[in-house]
């Protein structure tokens, strides 16, 4: 079995703190690995995971794949923007590193298919291409991407926002790529998990929702206020 079969058909769970919430408490490496074991002893096929010191903690702890990555700046590329950031993920620990695919500048003036080929030259590493279009995912794997996922979708100008998942563009790639494609973003329910493998998801990656008290507490809140709110 190969390592992308381990994640077929199940979930991952990704182990973050919010990231615009530098005081987050769960913003532990310690934390966010016990976070992890509780993930994986609830039948979490996989582990994503931001940071190195993360990413080694949580590989210390779990014996299921970690797709790891490093995030860095606040605008633009910011999810593994550089082969430097790819190599330092591999180096904590990370089996999978996800990469921003988007044709978006870099901030090391490298392209995607430069990282690409440092990944998979100096680590025994794989590359999970995050995109936010059809078109991104097709040069990705051109660039030498072994996998897909929808995380972008929504968070470029390219692509349409919205609350829930992106079905649609998770249904064309897994049409149009000859790689297994993840689905991920604003995944919240069993209903849209089961959709998205419905519509052809190797894996479903989910996060805010299992993982963050804080992120979960506001939206309850929220809800309840909107509910209780006089008509």
């Amino acid at each position: 079995m190969s390592l992308l079969d381990v994640f077929r058909g199940g979930l991952v769970i990704s182990c973050q703190p919010l990231p615009d919430e530098p005081d987050d408490p769960m913003r532990d490496p310690y934390v966010q690995a016990r976070v992890a074991a509780a993930a994986v002893r609830g039948g979490a096929v996989g582990i994503r995971a931001n940071g190195t010191a993360d990413i080694a903690a949580i590989r210390q702890t779990v014996q299921v794949p970690v797709i790891g990555l490093v995030k860095a700046g606040t605008a633009g590329v910011v999810i593994t923007p550089t082969a430097a950031h790819a190599l330092a993920a591999a180096e904590a620990g990370a089996q999978v590193v996800a990469v921003d695919a988007t044709d978006r500048p870099r901030p090391d003036g490298r392209t995607f298919a430069d990282t690409v080929r440092a990944v998979h030259g100096e680590t025994a590493a794989l590359v999970l291409a995050d995109v936010s279009t059809v078109a991104e995912g097709i040069a990705a794997v051109e660039a030498g991407a072994d996998a897909v996922a929808t995380t972008l979708s929504g968070y470029t100008p390219t692509s349409p926002a919205g609350d829930g998942p992106d079905l649609d563009l998770l249904a064309r790639l897994a049409v149009e790529v000859p790689v297994p494609v993840f689905a991920e973003g604003r995944y919240r329910n069993a209903d849209q998990v089961a959709a998205a493998f419905a519509a052809g998801a190797h894996a479903v990656v989910v996060g805010n929702a299992v993982t963050s008290p804080l992120w979960l507490t506001r939206r309850l809140v929220a809800d309840v206020r909107a509910a209780t709110a006089p008509r």
